[in-house]
């Protein structure tokens, strides 16, 4: 069963919420402060973790900052009351995988939750794709070793924990060798089609990534960058 934990302190959103994704057949437990929510989150016993912004303790961007800095690699969704677009782009880049803006349908609501779960399927399942395509499920560079079947990366035989994301753009580069994504295709590849997310979203969790594979993150060799076009997998 796929478990959910619902970080709301406003209880009748958070009973809400829990109802309705219980109704779909989601095992949801219910934390209603961020200190408490993150301590849950810790624990990495969650599939997918809905965070509210204006928590008690600790606000949602310190606890989502705090769960990607731990290397806690949950898909994340944002609830927010705040429709200002840089709110919504901070949450991005703190690491959240998408974002839900109050008050929305339930509808909308486990509409966002499917996309993202069978996202982060897609990702765990990347090597079926890639071998597809006619590329191996491992993708391996120097001491860096990405296994796309079993969701796991290593650089000198260390763990290296990616966050759906990250595995979801580098994915989307070792698909396509030699060929230059632009940004606005990496949008559609990593997050899905028609999402509303910036240039700065993208280039923010590019620049995560090459933090974590590349051997010298100022000068780039995996993930490459070419001006003015977009990315590609570094030869």
């Amino acid at each position: 069963m796929i478990r959910i934990l619902v970080v709301e302190d406003e209880y009748a959103i958070a009973v809400g919420l829990r109802d309705d994704l219980a109704a779909e057949g989601y095992e949801v437990t219910v934390a209603a402060d961020g200190l408490e929510g993150e301590r849950a989150a810790r624990t990495g016993a969650f599939d997918l973790i809905l965070l509210d912004l204006m928590l008690p303790k600790k606000d949602g961007f310190a606890v989502c900052r705090a769960l990607r800095t731990a290397g806690v690699t949950t898909p994340v969704i944002v609830l927010t009351a705040r429709a200002q677009e840089a709110d919504k782009v901070l949450g991005l880049e703190l690491g959240a995988d998408d974002y839900v803006t109050k008050p929305f349908s339930s509808r909308e609501l486990l509409a966002r939750v499917r996309a993202v779960l069978r996202r982060g399927t897609e990702s765990a399942t990347a090597a079926a794709a890639a071998t597809a395509a006619g590329h191996p499920g491992i993708f391996a560079r120097g001491d860096l070793v990405v296994d796309f079947n079993r969701y796991e990366t290593r650089r000198g035989g260390q763990i290296v924990a990616l966050t759906p994301t990250e595995y979801r753009l580098l994915a989307a580069l070792v698909r396509h060798p030699g060929r230059v994504l632009s940004v606005s295709e990496l949008i559609d590849l990593a997050w899905e089609p028609g999402i509303a997310l910036t240039d700065r979203v993208v280039y923010t969790h590019v620049n995560k990534l090459r933090a974590k594979i590349e051997p010298n993150p100022a000068d780039p060799v995996i993930v490459v960058g070419v001006r003015g076009v977009g990315y590609k997998l570094g030869e």
